[in-house]
């Protein structure tokens, strides 16, 4: 461990499948079981002169567990500095630095930064919850930005990827299930095609609170495949085999 990589109140964290080391910090947004699924659900690109764009990085955790998966290169969006900068250090604190690179930027702005229908794979773990005048957000900003569309907006979230995109590339999103069909709707309307879904289950049993989903750009319509679902936590609370393997390996 680098001490010097650490700043006050910060800790590291570690997904023990990918062998990643992640710095984290209870004052702002920590990655979460959404990006863990999201990762390991997403089949990105895999040669080294490919393109991987995550999108709302946060602290990058995204982008650093697809480099266990991935050789090619990652860039990571974040508007965030101090999200963005944490990412930066995680991704030196793993020796990733040639692999990945973070944009401190908004979204909104991407295309000044990285060339329209350049990229293979986008992910994104976008804020799940609309900006509305009797939205109850956390006084904390940084969870605020996170969790609600603050800064960005799904729609904006899902043109940008579309301009990025090749075309045969491939859109990784992980949501809530609440808001599946404006999803497709979205999705359709931007030249994605959704192709696969899959739904995380908190226990059996129980109604699903997240949602995995791929989409191709200009890919043809119909063929959509729904997986098999994922339930997290047996009924006395440990992890199921399936998450087991994914936190720590297969």
């Amino acid at each position: 461990m680098r001490p010097d990589l650490l700043q006050s109140n910060e800790r590291v964290d570690e997904l023990y499948a990918n062998n990643i080391k992640i710095i984290q910090s209870n004052e702002v947004f920590s990655f979460s079981l959404d990006a863990v699924l999201l990762a390991y659900f997403a089949q990105p690109i895999l040669k080294p002169n490919g393109k991987i764009v995550d999108l709302c990085a946060g602290n990058g955790a995204i982008g650093l567990f697809l480099s266990a998966k991935s050789k090619a290169q990652i860039i990571e969006v974040e508007i965030q500095e101090r999200l963005a900068d944490m990412a930066k250090r995680s991704i030196k604190l793993n020796s990733l630095d040639k692999q990945i690179d973070v944009l401190n930027i908004d979204l909104n702005n991407v295309k000044n930064y990285i060339a329209s229908d350049s990229v293979d794979t986008v992910t994104c773990n976008p804020p799940y919850f609309k900006n509305l005048i009797t939205s109850k957000k956390n006084p904390n900003e940084y969870l605020a930005i996170a969790r609600h569309e603050i800064t960005v907006t799904l729609e904006q979230v899902i043109k940008e990827t579309s301009s990025l995109l090749k075309m045969g590339g491939k859109f990784y999103m992980v949501h809530r299930p609440e808001r599946f069909v404006e999803i497709i709707d979205l999705l359709r309307a931007n030249r994605l095609a959704p192709k696969k879904i899959q739904m995380v289950y908190p226990k059996a049993g129980k109604e699903a609170n997240m949602l995995l989903i791929e989409a191709i750009k200009d890919g043809k319509s119909g063929g959509v495949r729904f997986l098999e679902p994922i339930v997290v936590y047996k009924d006395n609370g440990e992890y199921t085999t399936k998450m087991q393997g994914i936190l720590y390996g297969e």
